[in-house]
């Protein structure tokens, strides 16, 4: 198989990005989309189509909440109706990807601005489709990345600091993924094989996460714009995108995959928080050293990201429950393929177990 490289077409970031970002879509089209929920549009998405209305047409939409098949019909329905020819996405996760399958659909340019730096789906190619109660169903896999991502680190800077820790843990599972993928001689997101540049990428990543991560989750408290605050916006959205797709994933997120195999209060934390519990779990089943997990143990902590399971809610699931995450997380369609050695189902729930008793552990005799 081919080595390949893919990315966005255009990444744009910078504070009050949004009073003058019509100026990057000029060349897209004449008819625009913009689709986001109700709290979004509060928040900037009707200011933005403000915006674009002084030089585009403009056809807003409300999205539902979930990307599900039954919503990507309905807004492509809405976007064939209007005969709109570009679409943009505003918002968290699950409005970008369900706007990127929308533009799929109509073969549109689209064009994603996040309001979050909380995951690093913004830049990629694909989409994660769930059920309309919220269970994982397939990948969308496209023949181009977004055309352009803006991010207005403004808007940023104003979100729950939980959702940038969010972010942070999502990224800080990018070169853990990417080294177990290239071990395993795995196959990306972008299928095909990774490049040098890939996991380069993946590694500045993390570099750049524990170097400004806790300064950029204070200053995001105090809804500070800083160097620090832009550097871990870029590392969330940018080269963690870049690192997951052309590096590819593995035992992370099949794991996060495999939580929505049961119902429960995991499905309230946040795709990062998940993220944060698959990642310990990776390392443990590639058996890495005390001091290894160790680091990110106390960088999760000062995150306050939870990483026992009383801190996912699964305290109380029966064995039965977490076979059924570890039957999930290791199916054969799931990116556990990537990992350099076979992992069982039961291989899964040891691992699961062993964190919650070493991040316990830690926090015991740190006093935490």
């Amino acid at each position: 198989m081919d080595k390949l490289f893919i990315s966005p077409g255009r990444y744009v970031q910078g504070k009050d990005l949004l009073t003058h970002c019509s100026q990057y879509m000029e060349h897209l089209g004449e008819k625009f989309l913009v689709l986001a929920d109700e709290t979004v549009q509060k928040i900037c998405a009707d200011e933005l189509v403000e915006h674009l209305s002084d030089s585009f047409e403009v056809e807003q939409v409300t999205f539902n909440g979930e990307c599900s098949m039954n919503e990507i019909n309905r807004v492509s329905e809405i976007g064939k109706e209007k005969g709109v020819d570009v679409i943009v996405g505003v918002g968290g996760g699950k409005a970008l990807d369900a706007a990127k399958a929308v533009a799929d659909r109509l073969s549109s340019p689209i064009v994603i601005f996040p309001t979050l730096a909380s995951a690093d789906a913004p830049t990629s190619g694909l989409s994660v489709v769930y059920t309309e109660d919220g269970a994982f169903e397939q990948y969308l896999f496209y023949k181009k990345n977004p055309d352009l991502v803006l991010m207005d680190t403004r808007i940023i800077s104003k979100a729950p600091s939980r959702m940038l820790a969010s972010g942070i843990s999502d990224a800080l599972a990018t070169l853990i993924e990417a080294r177990a993928a290239k071990q395993g001689n795995g196959n990306t997101m972008g299928g095909g094989k990774a490049t040098i540049t890939g996991l380069a990428i993946a590694e500045e990543c993390e570099r750049t996460l524990f170097k400004y991560g806790l300064q950029a989750y204070a200053a995001n408290k105090e809804k500070v714009v800083t160097p620090a605050l832009e550097a871990i916006v870029e590392a969330n959205t940018l080269l963690s995108g870049l690192g997951f797709e052309d590096g590819g994933l593995a035992a992370a997120h099949a794991i996060h995959n495999g939580f929505t195999a049961i119902s429960g209060d995991i499905h309230h934390l946040t795709h990062g928080e998940k993220v944060a519990y698959g990642t310990m779990t990776q390392l443990v089943l590639e058996n890495r050293p005390l001091d290894e997990l160790e680091r990110y143990i106390e960088f999760y902590l000062q995150l306050d990201l939870p990483i026992t399971l009383e801190g996912i809610h699964l305290d109380k699931a029966s064995d039965e429950d977490l076979y059924k995450i570890g039957e999930l997380a290791t199916a054969p369609t799931e990116t556990m393929v990537n990992m350099p050695f076979d992992v069982t189902a039961d291989d899964v729930v040891q691992a699961i177990k062993a964190v919650d008793i070493y991040v316990r552990d830690y926090k015991a005799r740190h006093k935490i």
